[in-house]
């Protein structure tokens, strides 16, 4: 048992409750509790074995973070474009939604999307964007466990 305390944030983002910048507002706004004292103040330490729980009113919040998984075509850069080209985001459109019939494509379902992940210009193929770090992190933290595969086709 180590006896060295540890950024709240960091051990929230490393047991996967959410990412380092969730964590660091969901403490802003007092929704973190450490065994059963509220915490409210950024940069606090802990001890790596403390017990961390989210008020319901953050697990709420966790539960509306919206991901998207997007069949890029070649043509569209898949996050901050240079000018001239377009970004895949601009293909997710109300027209192309894929699922439960009760659910409707929002505005703020597109922000904050980032793209985990990425595929060049060139290339297509799946592009996941995600508003919830702990699916981020999965899928390119850097203790991923998730596989990728590329198939590269060449001439000459």
């Amino acid at each position: 048992m180590s006896d060295e305390l540890v950024r709240l944030s960091k051990l929230m983002s490393g047991r996967g409750i959410c990412s380092r910048r969730e964590a660091d507002a969901l403490i802003e706004q007092g929704l973190v509790m450490v065994d059963g004292a509220i915490i409210s103040q950024l940069g606090t330490k802990v001890h790596p074995d403390s017990k961390i729980e989210l008020s319901p009113r953050a697990l709420k919040e966790q539960t509306k973070q919206v991901t998207i998984i997007l069949n890029k075509p070649i043509g569209y850069v898949s996050a901050q474009p240079e000018p001239g080209y377009t970004p895949a985001i601009k293909l997710i459109t109300p027209d192309n939604m894929f699922g439960k019939s009760d659910l409707k494509l929002r505005p703020e379902h597109l922000k904050g999307l980032a793209v985990a992940g990425r595929l060049d210009i060139d290339s297509q193929g799946l592009l996941l964007l995600t508003q919830d770090g702990r699916i981020a992190k999965k899928i390119i933290g850097e203790k991923r466990l998730i596989e990728k595969e590329y198939i590269v086709r060449v001439s000459g």
